[in-house]
């Protein structure tokens, strides 16, 4: 229903190899790239009956919660069902994301380079405190369960840190919490990567940096993003050769050597110390707000990749990228990321897309009374693509400013400047 679905349903609806594409729940802006469907992507019964009632042939899951439940699996085992291929790996492969003790654990086996760490269990409260006071500040605190992106902390003070792990560990983040992961700060610049693989090969997205802090110079709280641009201009050819040989290849050949079939997206959230990358964590779908950048920027047909990944020739196939820079800005509800009014009218909102090269990808928005409202803390991502970053920073501004709903937010220093420190 978000933001990263409606691009995923935009992209597909340019294909000429479907007829028809469902999103479920989707949003007002999904409805313009094909048929929403009133169904809980958790529930997998409704999953079901929407792909029996509607001869569905492939399902693409955007979220990481149905992954980390084994919608792949319940498909892989249901027989009327199993047949109908799934983008998005099996639940124990997706423990890569819903279990980050599990990641870190996968990463420091295998010699994939991440911050070092330790983590305790909710009764191992004394330990977690020992280790917390051997450390040097800031601290982060990972919750080793999926928290709707709410479960790292970063914090500078000591007394502030050991209030929150004992906050946790009563539950603070419900199951979540559990097990609590601490760990060794890096202090850099953070970068996202994307693959999609089949189990056998691989093809490499173009990369992206994400915007976190709801307001202007990065200040204020952390969001679930304010913007992204792709490709960043810092990340060079040296760097993504290193993130290659040392963490994306090595990813892949230790999940086929533990037996963990992997196919659909994976997601690197990474940090550059010094020159060198560091795997801060996997995501095992596609990140938001980094495929409004990343899609617009595919030229080979997405319904060819995906099936190519389905049927396990990958690397028989050419993906082709345009030679753009995308830039995206999202515009919020008042007071996000904490309390926030929603049904608030939105007005200006552009025709669909056509030719333009601006494109404004629904999140938290409904259709109510034939009017198009705002339903949650990010409301909109409006993207431009051009052939250089100033060319599409210049096309994205020029388009937010006529969107229109009460007390709307949204970042003005989105790609401001191509140095590493300033964007």
């Amino acid at each position: 229903s978000g933001g990263r679905e409606h691009a995923i349903a935009w992209k597909l609806s340019q294909s000429k190899k479907i007829s028809r594409i469902f999103i479920g729940p989707g949003n007002a802006g999904t409805g313009e790239a094909g048929i929403n469907l009133k169904i809980n992507p958790e529930d997998f019964e409704e999953v079901k009956k929407a792909v029996s009632d509607n001869d569905i042939k492939m399902v693409v899951v955007g979220t990481e919660a149905p992954l980390a439940g084994g919608i792949h699996d319940y498909f892989l085992n249901h027989p009327h069902l199993k047949d109908v291929p799934v983008i998005g790996p099996v639940k124990n492969a997706a423990r890569l994301e819903w279990s980050k003790d599990f990641a870190k654990s996968f990463m420091t086996r295998h010699g994939i380079p991440t911050a070092s760490y330790r983590s305790f269990g909710k009764d191992e409260f004394d330990d977690a405190l020992a280790y917390l006071a051997s450390l040097t500040p800031p601290y982060v605190l990972k919750a080793d369960g999926l928290a709707a992106g709410k479960g790292v902390l970063i914090i500078s003070n000591y007394e502030q840190a050991a209030s929150e792990l004992r906050e946790i560990m009563e539950g603070k983040f419900g199951k979540a919490g559990e097990k609590v992961l601490i760990e060794q700060f890096l202090d850099g610049i953070e970068l996202s990567v994307f693959i999609i693989t089949d189990g056998k090969s691989y093809k490499l997205l173009p990369s992206a940096k994400d915007y976190k802090r709801i307001g202007e110079g990065n200040r204020g709280l952390n969001t679930g993003g304010m913007g992204a641009i792709s490709p960043p201009p810092f990340v060079d050819e040296v760097m993504m050769d290193k993130v290659t040989t040392r963490v994306i290849e090595p990813t892949l050949a230790q999940l086929k050597k533990d037996g963990i079939p992997y196919v659909g997206f994976i997601f690197l959230g990474m940090i550059e110390v010094n020159g060198e990358p560091f795997v801060i964590e996997y995501n095992t779908r596609m990140g938001d707000p980094e495929t409004e950048v990343v899609l617009p920027l595919l030229k080979t047909d997405l319904v060819e990749v995906m099936e190519a990944v389905v049927e396990h020739r990958l690397d028989e196939l050419t993906v082709e990228w345009h030679p753009d820079t995308a830039v995206c800005v999202v515009m919020t509800s008042p007071g996000y990321p904490g309390s926030y009014p929603t049904g608030l009218p939105i007005q200006g909102l552009p025709t669909p897309f056509g030719e333009s090269r601006v494109a404004v990808f629904h999140a938290g928005t409904k259709r109510e009374s034939g009017r198009v409202v705002t339903a949650g803390g990010r409301v909109l991502a409006v993207t431009a693509w051009g052939p250089s970053l100033l060319d599409a920073r210049a096309q994205v501004y020029q388009a937010v400013p006529s969107i229109l709903f009460e007390g709307r937010h949204y970042r003005t220093d989105i790609a401001h400047r191509a140095f590493p420190h300033k964007i």
